[in-house]
């Protein structure tokens, strides 16, 4: 049952990453790290300290770093590039598209900062269309982790995977509840937290414990629910989607992102081509955020619990 999920401790997505790196560095040789003058936020001082020699800081300079990486590629080189969400993506888009997706170049292209939870930086550094940008190019591999431990196996198998990626996680803690080992991890396999027959939710990145906690309400209003974290964006596990939405005839998505483009409009256009559904989306709705604390703004915008509840009850109710 979704009740029987339970928190193991409170991290931060992002430090994740930075454990995962340095597992990454001792394993790969060939495993180089770029930033845009950010290693504190990404956490890269145990791999700055043990591997100086693999580590490049490209100063605020983005649209440089994706150029750099593209071509360390050629000479067998893993490079992971290392920003904030809307740097690694809205500032770079050209660069991403002609250089690293064109050329299928196998560069790591690593974002924190993601969406609302961010916080109070506010509007201008909150990127929300990014998922959708990415998934978009032909080629990447989309993926968004939901705690702590999934991004440190996330940065673990994205070292192994060919072709480029996106990694995409967040700033604040954030409850950690899947393996510490990561063996529920792997990247395009949708991983089910919950079987049930009433309703999919479906989510991704931090909007997976908004689903969790969402699941135990619905639990005890006696609904039987199916809670599945697509960690994988890009590629989707369609299968995994088809099975679920087929046996209980409606869905909810959530995603701290837009409505449009994101997981919400890959799971409908899934269900379009095998298993029409009602669906009901959980995401920004068209807008930009603003400063706030990460809890406010999840509020304010409906990505919080009661929302995901919400849109439950009525996904539910179109369904009879």
């Amino acid at each position: 049952m979704v009740k029987d999920i339970q928190v193991l401790n409170e991290k931060e997505t992002r430090a994740g990453f930075g454990e995962g790196i340095y597992e990454v560095g001792k394993k790969h040789s060939n495993a180089i790290v770029l930033t845009a003058d950010l290693a504190g936020s990404f956490k890269l001082g145990p791999f700055m300290k043990d591997f100086a020699d693999r580590f490049i800081e490209v100063g605020i300079a983005e649209a440089n770093m994706m150029g750099i990486a593209a071509g360390l590629t050629i000479g067998g080189k893993i490079p992971f590039t290392t920003t904030f969400a809307n740097f690694s993506t809205g500032r770079v888009y050209d660069q991403i598209r002609q250089s690293i997706a064109y050329s299928n170049k196998n560069v790591k292209i690593c974002a924190s900062h993601a969406g609302l939870t961010l916080g109070e930086d506010g509007a201008t550094h909150q990127i929300l269309e990014d998922i959708g940008m990415m998934r978009m190019l032909p080629g990447m591999t989309v993926v968004v982790p939901c705690d702590f431990n999934q991004t440190k196996a996330a940065t673990l198998a994205v070292a192994e995977y060919a072709g480029p990626v996106y990694l995409r996680f967040g700033r604040p803690k954030w409850p950690n509840f899947t393996k510490e080992d990561g063996s529920d991890f792997v990247i395009g396999k949708a991983q089910v937290l919950n079987e049930g027959t009433d309703i999919s939710i479906f989510a991704c990145g931090h909007l997976v414990w908004k689903a969790i906690e969402a699941g135990k309400i619905l639990e005890d209003k006696g609904y039987s629910v199916e809670l599945i974290n697509i960690h994988t964006i890009k590629p989707l596990d369609v299968e995994a989607i088809v099975k679920s939405i087929s046996k209980t005839r409606c869905a909810v998505t959530c995603e701290e992102h837009n409505i449009l483009g994101g997981l919400g409009d890959s799971i409908a256009h899934v269900a379009a081509q095998n298993c029409p559904i009602p669906i009901e989306y959980v995401g920004t709705k068209d807008t930009f955020g603003e400063s706030g604390t990460p809890n406010q703004l999840l509020k304010k915008y409906g990505l919080d619990t009661p929302d995901v509840v919400a849109a439950a009850e009525k996904v539910l109710g179109r369904k009879g």
